[in-house]
Parts: structure tokens; C-alpha cells; sequence
């Protein structure tokens, strides 16, 4: 699992996984200027170093590159959930303080998920394409990052 995102880095990622499309440098700079005063090379670096940590693929395009997501929001957010959950000394426990914590809404959505998971187990089918996991942490090899639990 690697560590969280920092908050610069997550405002990086937020935009390549909302545009779902290769990104550049420059597109990403104009669209962080708008909430904040940032250097080209600042998130040049930034886009880099998530390069480095495999949660970036990138091409080359003249003398620029174009990014790309290796993985989704939604597993960077289960694999969150699921490192959280797995250091507690009492998972189940976890569990219950974390769906305290939720709104109804989030309540009707993890039911959902629940529904999805059960049609999927007593079906053998997969409900939705397999998502890309996580990227490896430090030191994994970034070119193909395995999935939790396989």
C-alpha cells in the first residue's frame, strides 16, 4: 500500500483522474492557478514525483509529456480504506465506528455495494470491469501494479 497522497499531489491526481484523458504539465498549472498561485515547475516536479511513485504513466509529446492515470480514484480510495481497516486491532470494531460515521446516503451506497458483491458471489461473475489497482509502494516495481489481494 503506498502512503496517502499529499495535498498537492492529490490536487494533481483530482484533475488526471477527472479529465480521464492524457494531461500535461501546462494544462494542469492553468487549472491549479485559478485556486492558488503555483510555479510551472512546481508541478512539473510534482507530476514527476507521482511519475516515480507509479501512480502516472507518461509519454513523451515533443518536449513535453502527457500523463496518465495508472489507477482510479476509487481504488486509491478502497486501498485507503482497506490498509485503515487491516492495522486495526480490532477490524470489526473498525467497522462499526466507520459506518457510525457515514451518512445516509453513504449508508444506501455501501448497501448497494454489499448487493453488487453478493449478486457477484453467488453468480461467479464480475458486475463491473476489474480497476486497476493501487500503485506499488516504494520500491515495488511501478510498470505493473498488482491488484489488493492477488
Amino acid at each position: 500500500m503506498p502512503r496517502p497522497l499529499g495535498e498537492l499531489e492529490d490536487a494533481v491526481m483530482t484533475r488526471v483522474w477527472q479529465w480521464n484523458r492524457p494531461v500535461t504539465v501546462r494544462e494542469v498549472l492553468e487549472d491549479l492557478q485559478q485556486e492558488r498561485s503555483i510555479a510551472y515547475t512546481t508541478v512539473m516536479t510534482v507530476m514527476d514525483n507521482l511519475h516515480q511513485k507509479g501512480w502516472v504513466r507518461r509519454e513523451a509529446e515533443g518536449r513535453a509529456y502527457r500523463y496518465t492515470a495508472v489507477s482510479t480514484r476509487a481504488a486509491y480510495s478502497a486501498a485507503l480504506m482497506n490498509e485503515a481497516w487491516s492495522t486495526s486491532d480490532s477490524p470489526a470494531a473498525a467497522l462499526v465506528a466507520f459506518f457510525g460515521m457515514m451518512s445516509a446516503e453513504q449508508r444506501e451506497a455501501l448497501r448497494d455495494a454489499v448487493r453488487v458483491v453478493q449478486h457477484d458471489d453467488e453468480s461467479g461473475a464480475d458486475a463491473a470491469p476489474e480497476a486497476p489497482a493501487a500503485p506499488p509502494a516504494e520500491g515495488d516495481s511501478a510498470e505493473r501494479p498488482e491488484e489488493p489481494g492477488r
